[in-house]
């Protein structure tokens, strides 16, 4: 803790000010979502934007869906960003920008069958990014997502 001399005495001051609750900032847990690993929740809800963390292909108990089909891997994630979206009042039409992050860029055109069956006649901005590695080594693709409500 920092310490700073207050009308003479030393005064303890914690490393990071105590901030109130934002009423305009909602953490949504989503039913049949895997548990976060990390520090994160899977939706935030800011006003009218929803922010979507990454999804990937799992299941309720953590556990890759679609093998080594890249296609598989994408709707389960697509899923998995659907009971996201749900959960905080949004769909697929909500979303203005997506970001698809591949293990091998060779899947794009197998990601993007799955994109066009979930996102229909609407198209999001969207990022491709391919990567090195995923948190476990059985993933193929990861997609996040910021939608925008009506409030």
């Amino acid at each position: 803790m920092a310490k700073r001399a207050k009308r003479g005495r030393a005064v303890k001051r914690s490393a990071r000010p105590h901030r109130p609750a934002n009423p305009h900032r909602q953490e949504i847990r989503v039913p049949g979502m895997s548990e976060p690993i990390s520090h994160f929740t899977h939706v935030v809800r800011a006003g009218n934007l929803v922010f979507v963390s990454g999804c990937v292909a799992s299941d309720e108990h953590g556990r890759t869906v679609g093998g080594d089909d890249a296609t598989a891997q994408a709707r389960k994630a697509l899923d998995n960003i659907k009971a996201c979206l749900t959960a905080a009042g949004a769909t697929f039409a909500d979303v203005c920008k997506v970001t698809v992050f591949l293990k091998n860029i060779a899947d794009r055109e197998k990601v993007n069958v799955a994109r066009k069956e979930y996102f229909g006649a609407h198209r999001p901005a969207s990022t491709l990014v391919e990567i090195s590695q995923f948190v476990r080594p059985d993933i193929l693709v990861e997609i996040e997502a910021t939608a925008v409500v009506a409030k």
